[in-house]
């Protein structure tokens, strides 16, 4: 074995070598290869900055900038002809506007746009200065508070969420109370018409105003209706039971009405929180009675015999969910770290009691230290255990997500949020300082791709078993143990290639700076055969003296490309991670073992069947021996018929687009934008095929495509197609 190979195994075995050993991580600023293409997030569109919309219906309570600017020309495109020259300057505010929040601005929308605009300082003509005029109030129709990819962000945009949520319920209950309010009033006053006092002279006064009372002569009124006798009046107990009602309604505090004193709702720990609700649960239960006792005053259906014991049981017991489920919802945003001791009995207490509020819990480092005495990683361990632990009570909401993917959430948060009873969302924000240059929208998003953090979904509201109520399709290729990415780069020759690359718990753990010793860089004169993807070695079971060495390409701040091979401790790792991985596949119905055992005893059934009938006696089936054995090789068809892919025709990854202008520069009638700003091959034949191979070269994120040549006589087609053989 050649000295390098030697210390390459030793540092792989050990992450340890002698003085000849690869080169350390530390301080080379490498990150990993697939990372590449993001190294400036303002360039690009992608979901964030969010804008939180001021007083928005649920549905667009939070909207990507880039949403937002979309919609926003498409209204303002169709007034004007300078629609190209308009949508060229919206895409410049919003970068500037993505700069901006990036670099830690919060403000409003509006203001945002008014300081981007002075620093973009367009000069503009009076019809083009009206376009703009257009955009801008389109905009700022949409106005609300800009928020980044950042830790306080998922706090931030769930509290927004949770307040849009409890005004749509304020709305409703004023509504209700409101309503029992005059009705239960009018008893009173028709009682009040109906009484001796009703009818005295100044109570008669009283009710026809100053305008005309010197048309009446009310002590002769008063006298006529004496003399009148009226009946139905209330009875003493019903009158004090009614005004009770009545102050009751009038002084509650949980949806408090402007310029009165509110109860809180927000809290930052589940101890406070839930002593809270305690203390206010005599006040719930006497609001609770009197929106009861008014309606069935209001029907004239209240019995004192009847309904006095069932409140006496109501006060003893408590509400239950359908009572809560009308009274404001409290929030919790809490630090996984401080879910310990007494804050961990407290979000224990309150899930298992399935009290209305909804608790984040938000992780920055999920990379925590090795667990003491057995060298593992507790990779989101605490989060991990919390989701579980909500999941296995049965009737608590749980979602779990990387913050770089809540903007796609909106529909699952607002679920939460509108959920009758308890709901735990697990956030990881990626927003720690072990990551080095590494903005927490990448750390975030490599945490979902690499499965250490992975998105789920539990709804018991969804259905009545696990297929319905629990949803794993909001990660990346779910059915995939990695994602898979095609990475294009030029090699040492100058050659470009381009090769598909699994995206693992190894690529994550590099982009941590605290576990550069568990890498080492080999030198290019070292590079050979015996450097392997690490997702092999995952899938291999090592024994003895690994022939192969899990590697990694990564890259440094000049985007050249380097190689690093990884120690045994995070292949075990990214094992343990896979393994986990498989497990929320089984339960989300991807590979169910129970399914596929089920399936092969099928097939196996199927298959005995047919051969039964191939067996049947000759004389029964005219048919030759050579035919009969035909049925048996048709399952094979369906596979034949796949290997005809791929297709030919030329296409691009349109949901992977920047949006960078490169193609459409080289050729507008074969490269249009869609609807999303995103680049699509629209007629294959308005162009070459070298326009085609060009385009391909030029992409910045390596998603163009060029097939096969449409013209087999262009020219120079034996390079191009030389050319485009690393992006088939």
């Amino acid at each position: 074995m050649h000295a390098e190979i030697q210390t390459n195994v030793a540092f792989h075995l050990t992450a340890r070598s002698p003085v000849e050993a690869p080169g350390a991580l530390e301080g080379l600023g490498l990150r990993p290869a697939l990372l590449a293409a993001y190294r400036d997030l303002t360039r690009l569109r992608y979901d964030f900055p969010l804008v939180l919309r001021a007083n928005a219906s649920d549905d667009g309570v939070f909207e990507p900038l880039s949403g937002l600017i979309d919609r926003a020309l498409e209204d303002v495109a169709r007034a004007g002809n300078d629609a190209e020259r308009l949508r060229a300057y919206a895409l410049r505010l919003e970068r500037e506007l993505r700069a901006m929040a990036a670099s830690g601005a919060s403000a409003s929308l509006a203001a945002l746009i008014s300081d981007a605009e002075r620093r973009l300082a367009v000069a503009a003509t009076d019809a083009f200065a009206g376009s703009l005029g257009r955009l801008r109030a389109a905009l700022e129709k949409a106005d609300g508070e800009v928020v980044d990819c950042s830790a306080a962000m998922p706090a931030r945009l769930l509290t927004h969420a949770w307040r849009a949520v409890q005004r749509k319920k304020a709305g409703a209950f004023h509504k209700n109370v409101d309503r029992l309010i005059v009705k239960l009033a009018d008893i009173l006053r028709a009682d009040l018409a109906r009484s001796e006092s009703g009818r005295s002279p100044a109570s008669l006064k009283a009710s026809v105003g100053t305008l005309h009372d010197e048309a009446f002569d009310f002590e002769t009124m008063s006298r006529f209706l004496a003399a009148v006798s009226v009946k139905g009046t209330l009875s003493e107990s019903r009158r004090r039971r009614i005004e009770s009602t009545l102050a009751t309604l009038k002084a509650q505090r949980f949806y408090a009405a402007p310029g009165a004193e509110a109860l809180a709702f927000q809290f930052d720990s589940c101890a406070s929180a839930l002593r809270a609700f305690r203390e206010r649960v005599p006040d719930l239960i006497r609001l609770a009675k009197a929106i009861t006792v008014a309606e069935l005053e209001i029907e004239g259906e209240f019995s004192a015999l009847r309904h006095d014991a069932l409140f006496d049981k109501l006060a003893a017991s408590g509400l239950d969910l359908r009572d809560l489920a009308l009274f404001p919802d409290y929030l919790v945003c809490v630090g996984v770290d401080d879910v310990r001791a007494l804050e961990q009995d407290a979000l224990l207490e309150i899930l298992a009691g399935g009290l209305p509020m909804k608790i984040l819990v938000q992780s920055d480092d999920i990379l925590e230290e090795p667990l003491r005495g057995t060298g593992h990683l507790a990779v989101g361990t605490r989060s991990r255990q919390l989701a579980s632990m909500a999941i296995g009570m049965n009737d608590v909401y749980v979602l779990q997500s990387s913050s770089s993917h809540l903007a796609r959430l909106r529909e699952r948060i607002l679920k939460a949020m509108r959920y009758s009873g308890p709901a735990l969302i697990s956030v990881f924000s990626g927003a720690n300082s072990h990551s080095g240059e590494l903005p927490p929208y990448l750390v975030a998003a490599a945490a979902m791709e690499s499965r250490a953090f992975p998105a789920f979904t539990y709804d018991p509201a969804a259905g009545p078993d696990w297929a319905s109520r629990f949803a794993l399709d909001d990660n990346p290729q779910a059915e995939r143990d990695w994602p898979l990415h095609r990475l294009a780069y030029e090699d040492a020759e100058h050659q470009r290639v381009a090769a598909e690359v699994a995206f693992t718990l190894v690529d994550f753990v590099a982009c941590d700076l605290r576990y550069a010793g568990d890498f080492a860089k080999v030198p290019r004169a070292n590079w050979s055969g015996a450097l392997v993807p690490a997702a092999e070695c995952v899938d291999r079971e090592a024994k003895g003296v690994p022939d192969k060495l899990p590697s990694l390409l990564m890259v440094d701040g000049e985007n050249l490309l380097h190689k690093v091979i990884v120690d045994d401790r995070l292949v075990r790792e990214a094992h343990r991670c896979r393994e986990m991985w498989h497990h929320l596949q089984e339960l989300g119905g991807i590979h169910n073992s129970h399914a596929e055992r089920l399936l092969a005893r099928e097939r196996k059934n199927w298959d005995a069947a047919r051969q039964s009938e191939v067996r049947a006696p000759a004389a029964a089936v005219e048919v030759a021996a050579a035919p009969a054995a035909a049925p048996a090789a048709a399952p094979a068809a369906p596979a034949e018929a796949e290997k005809e892919r791929p297709s030919d025709e030329p296409y691009i990854e349109t949901p992977r687009c920047s949006s960078c202008d490169e193609c459409t520069q080289i050729n507008n009638k074969m490269f249009a934008y869609d609807a999303n700003k995103q680049a699509r091959i629209v007629d294959p034949s308005a162009g070459t095929y070298r326009q085609l191979v060009e385009a391909a070269e030029s992409c910045q994120v390596a998603i163009i495509h060029p097939g096969k040549p449409k013209n087999p006589n262009e020219a120079g087609l034996e390079e191009l197609l030389k050319r485009a053989e690393a992006f088939l």
